[in-house]
């Protein structure tokens, strides 16, 4: 336990050191990351102001409740006189009126993970949760289980983690979780937010390519990855699966840390005494051994379901184990955690028909999640002798999907589902409706939001699960399906 002394006296020094400059400006502000970014500089001390192009709630409400001030829309106007520093979110370019009078002025700026490091990581003990997908839910565990053991950290994470009240604070102590993201940093610093972390312990949970507009294949990817693991000291941590080519690839470009790796589940004969293994007790993966160079560490038993979710779990474990927590009080803060919000989410229940929110929207993250709930539904058979079906509804949006860069892999990804429901958005360039072609399960495709919600509704029955995976908004489509279905007669 670090005395409450010790505690005043770092975040007073934290913010004598950091409380030179009085006025930062946050262009992008209601962005996850940024929003975070600017949670932390308000506790800091700063006086924070911001803009964007979307200021709504949550992140509005959540940055008024703090004091910040928000102003739509990036007019020139918004810049004060006292503004001392302007921090850039990566989703700023040239063009966009603000940006271009601060490069005119020359009003000092930054990136937001250039920011973080100057002013709160380069003396903190991190531990950055990275890989292409669990990224969210992984820190959010890892932050969890750091708070439960009362280690109070601080954490910025892509995501709302329903254990915490924002997704962003300081903490009381040098232990910062953050969710390390391969995404680059800002128009004027192309490098990958994460080089920017300087972990002590280092998630890497898988590596695949993604993010076509700023990379050009896996390649590009893995040596940004490969500049990260290079700034984790030699008495750090690295943490990664065993059988990921792409990252054993990577691990091979120059490794200096300590490494562990998860061998995942193990048939009984297959088990091996070296790293961290699991042994599934329920279909679904709700219950699980977890044990470390062949030692038993505790039973995981909790609401969540899925192998990716196990996955997420024993990394979470290892990464707060290496921060000095026992893999048993991991276990216990576990069974309390609550899955972060938009991953596989029940938004409600309507004649017995259930509509999930998932964030899933690159093809293994999609098939992972399809693949739990058809686990869920096997278990739920095998002990009512019945089970429903699955409904998947996909709307191919993140820049990557929208360009087509996965639509060869993206009708595989959808084998588990009994019915596939694809929205056709105007900004997809290339046609939907070819997957009909190629995707096992019955595929259907809508320009429509309407006529999607329609058709989703004449085709559920009592029992179904439907399963809406975006990493948007996808114009309320969860609460227009939910009203849709009450009106249906049973």
């Amino acid at each position: 336990m670090i005395s409450p002394i010790i505690t005043l006296l770092y975040v007073l020094i934290i913010i004598f050191m950091t409380n030179k400059i009085q006025h930062l400006h946050i262009l992008g502000i209601c962005g996850t990351f940024m929003g975070g970014i600017a949670a932390i500089a308000k506790q800091l001390g700063f006086k924070v102001s911001g803009s964007d192009a979307n200021v709504y709630p949550p992140m509005s409400t959540q940055l008024e409740q703090l004091g910040i001030e928000l102003m739509s829309g990036y007019h020139v106007d918004n810049f004060s006189d006292d503004i001392d520093l302007v921090i850039v979110g990566n989703a700023m370019s040239r063009g966009n009126p603000m940006v271009e009078f601060m490069l005119d002025r020359n009003i000092p700026y930054t990136s937001g993970p250039q920011w973080l490091l100057e002013n709160v990581l380069k003396d903190r003990w991190v531990l950055a949760v990275s890989g292409t997908h669990g990224k969210t839910t992984t820190s959010s565990m890892l932050a969890w289980i750091l708070e439960y053991a009362h280690m109070s950290p601080g954490f910025l994470i892509g995501g709302v983690p329903q254990n915490f009240s924002s997704s962003a604070r300081l903490g009381d102590t040098p232990f910062f979780v953050i969710e390390a993201d391969e995404y680059d940093s800002a128009f004027f610093d192309k490098r990958s937010k994460f080089v920017h972390y300087r972990p002590r312990t280092l998630v890497i949970n898988n590596l695949e390519f993604d993010h076509g507009d700023i990379f050009n294949d896996l390649s590009d990817i893995q040596k940004q990855f490969h500049h990260l693991i290079r700034m984790v000291p030699s008495n750090g941590l690295i943490l990664s699966p065993a059988s990921e080519t792409a990252i054993s690839e990577t691990l091979a470009m120059g490794c200096w840390t300590s490494t562990e790796f998860s061998n995942k589940e193990l048939e009984q004969d297959e088990a091996l005494d070296i790293g961290w293994q699991v042994e599934k007790l329920t279909v679904q993966g709700s219950e699980f051994i977890v044990k470390f160079n062949g030692e038993k560490q505790g039973v995981v038993k909790w609401d969540l379901i899925g192998d990716f979710n196990i996955d997420n779990a024993v990394m979470a474990i290892a990464a707060a184990r290496h921060a000095g927590v026992p893999s048993s009080v991991s276990i216990e803060a576990l069974a309390e955690f609550i899955n972060t919000k938009r991953r596989f989410e029940l938004r409600g229940t309507v004649n017995n028909i259930s509509v999930y929110d998932d964030f899933a929207h690159h093809p293994t993250a999609i098939a992972k999640t399809l693949a739990g709930v058809r686990a869920k539904l096997s278990q739920q058979e095998n002990e009512q002798g019945q089970a429903g079906r699955i409904l998947a509804v996909l709307e191919p949006r993140s820049n990557t999907m929208k360009s087509g860069v996965h639509r060869e892999s993206l009708p595989k990804s959808l084998v588990d589902a009994d019915q596939v429901f694809v929205y056709q958005g105007e900004q997809v360039t290339w046609s939907v409706s070819d997957l009909i072609k190629q995707c096992q399960p019955l595929c259907q495709v809508e320009e429509n939001i309407e006529n999607l919600v329609e058709a989703i509704a004449q085709q559920a029955q009592a029992g179904d699960i439907i399963v809406v995976m975006s990493n948007g908004g996808f114009a309320d489509i969860h609460n227009k399906l939910l009203k849709r279905l009450a009106s249906v007669i049973v």
